[in-house]
């Protein structure tokens, strides 16, 4: 019985209506009143809580006012999280085309190819030959502009060809070519035979980036050219440079010799790499 009656109370709390009424103190007179009933009460007070809610977070998403609520970014360090992504993307490609480099070089030097995108002679723009710099006029290299004047006129046509085929590389060392490029045997260049202690020469402009002794191959020698160009000299009596030094085309850069295990006598081993893949410097240099 009991609970019946709070059943009927609560039935007639929802159905009875309800009136608010505002009046005049002074003269009794009505200015508003407002009829509900329990039910119609309860769904605006819903519908206030769900606007605020709304309305709250429209402000936050949308105004400067996100800013002010604890523990939330605020425009400049958001715009810093941007800028280190950025980075940290940047860091990462560069990252790897420095991977890629050093497992080529290291190719290199073991003695490797990676022969499944042999370099093209059209891949390397030709540099402008009013930018060629003279060297001293000493006894080092007195014979530079002659050697270029010959290198100019080795094939007519150079003038109109692009790319690897159209740099003028000097010569570095003058003598008999006795070893032939052969892939198939792992043997990455060409073998020059002159003189001993003859000079040799740098074949382009560029920065030594290996100058040391290796048990097979002797003193050693690698240059890091434009274009992802690099050439190695190996065998040699002497080393003249440094690494990290910059080079000049036709600088003295070591004395020829016998170095190494794997040298037959006195000669040098001349590799030209474009792009981590050998390729026959004959085709490109007059020795």
């Amino acid at each position: 019985m009991a609970k019946e009656r709070k059943r009927d109370k609560l039935k007639k709390l929802f159905q009875h209506p309800y009136r608010i009424v505002i009046f005049n103190d002074l003269n009794l007179h009505i200015i508003k009143q407002i009829r509900f009933n329990a039910r119609t009460l309860l769904l605006g007070l819903v519908g206030a809580v769900v606007s605020i809610i709304i309305g709250v977070t429209i402000l936050i998403a949308f105004t400067p006012l996100r800013e002010y609520i604890p523990g939330y970014p605020s425009g400049k360090f958001r715009e810093e999280l941007i800028q280190n992504a950025l980075a940290t993307d940047s860091i990462e490609q560069k990252i790897n085309l420095y991977d890629r480099y050093f497992h080529d070089f290291r190719a290199m030097l073991s003695g490797e190819s990676s022969l499944d995108s042999v370099a093209k002679r059209d891949s390397v723009v030709r540099p402008n030959l009013n930018e060629l710099k003279h060297l001293n006029e000493d006894s080092l290299f007195k014979d530079k502009l002659e050697q270029e004047q010959f290198n100019l006129h080795l094939n007519p046509g150079s003038a109109r060809k692009s790319g690897l085929a159209s740099l003028l590389f000097f010569p570095p060392l003058k003598g008999m070519v006795t070893g032939k490029l052969d892939l198939a045997a792992g043997h990455y260049g060409v073998d020059v035979v002159a003189k001993l202690n003859s000079r040799i020469s740098s074949a382009l402009d560029g920065t030594v980036i290996l100058a040391e002794w290796t048990m097979e191959t002797g003193y050693v020698i690698v240059i890091q050219h434009d274009q992802n160009i690099v050439t190695c000299y190996k065998h040699n009596a002497e080393l003249l440079k440094k690494q990290g030094e910059k080079v000049k085309a036709g600088e003295v850069i070591a004395l020829m010799g016998n170095t190494g295990k794997e040298t037959t006598g006195p000669h040098l081993h001349f590799e030209l790499w474009v792009n981590g893949n050998p390729v026959n410097p004959e085709d490109y240099i007059s020795f």
